[in-house]
């Protein structure tokens, strides 16, 4: 058994372990991250949470982030998990921007402000693309309508008409959990139900890739926003509500990078005991 020191922090409830790149090479190796996911995200027997943030220093002195869902699949990024580090990196190194690297692209995060134990954070999320597009999924009545967003990683926004966000006969969670292994979506797809609730805001749940229902989502906030936004005309600058709480959206124009902004807490650092086979 060995130890590895990990942070645990939480966006609007989408929560998050970050563990530095370095502690996992010294004592495990390469190639334990899923493993690792899989253990330590587990809630009845571990620390949980939805994925794990590897925090890659590098010597150029850049930071790479892998995400690593809490089923061990690898994502190309989380928009709640690159605040979490961002906002560790403003409470531990007094860092207040800075430029994290993601598969899904490289995402700038700057510390507007502090309230209590929150740190709220601007990110650049990229530019979003929105492909309107009609599905049909096995099991499910009927064909789908909604929209294909790429975000950095891959969305499908459906906007329900029942307040339960229930469609097709199923709830969200059901149909979502069908929609976002379909093959369809060669490496599976999050999945979000919008509603609108006026000009300036949206509401709308999530089934994520690789974790299921979850309170929250930063890419699920932009990749809902900019199906709104481009579907439904809804204004571009908007507040997205999801059962965690609200996070802000702006996105000037098509071809400008969306803004997020939204709140990050620290909840606790601790140490691990984990074995050195875990694969």
């Amino acid at each position: 058994m060995s130890l590895i020191s990990f942070v645990k922090a939480h966006a609007r409830g989408n929560d998050f372990l970050v563990i530095e790149e370095s502690a996992v090479e010294s004592v495990l190796g390469h190639r334990q991250h899923a493993a690792l996911a899989r253990k330590l995200c587990s809630r009845n027997t571990s620390i949980g949470a939805d994925g794990i943030e590897f925090v890659d220093r590098r010597a150029d002195g850049s930071i790479f982030l892998r995400l690593f869902n809490a089923d061990g699949s690898e994502a190309e990024l989380s928009g709640n998990g690159t605040r979490c580090v961002a906002a560790w990196l403003a409470q531990s190194e007094g860092i207040q921007e800075v430029d994290l690297g993601t598969h899904g692209g490289v995402r700038r995060c700057k510390l507007v402000r502090r309230e209590g134990a929150e740190w709220w954070i601007e990110s650049a999320m990229g530019v979003p693309r929105v492909m309107p597009r009609t599905i049909e999924i096995a099991g499910v009545d009927g064909p789908i309508a909604g929209a294909m967003v790429n975000v950095g990683n891959p969305h499908f926004v459906i906007f329900p008409e029942a307040e339960d966000f229930s469609s097709h006969g199923m709830t969200w969670q059901q149909l979502g959990a069908k929609i976002a292994v379909d093959p369809l979506f060669r490496f599976g797809t999050n999945v979000e139900f919008v509603r609108v609730k006026s000009a300036e805001e949206i509401e709308f749940r999530i089934f994520e890739r690789g974790c299921g229902p979850t309170t929250s989502s930063g890419t699920g906030t932009c990749a809902s926003s900019a199906a709104a936004i481009k579907l439904r005309g809804v204004a571009r600058k908007l507040g997205a509500i999801a059962e965690g709480g609200g996070q802000s959206v702006e996105w000037p124009s098509d071809d400008a990078e969306m803004m997020l902004t939204g709140p990050a807490e620290i909840i606790c650092t601790g140490e691990a005991e984990v074995q050195f086979d875990l694969l």
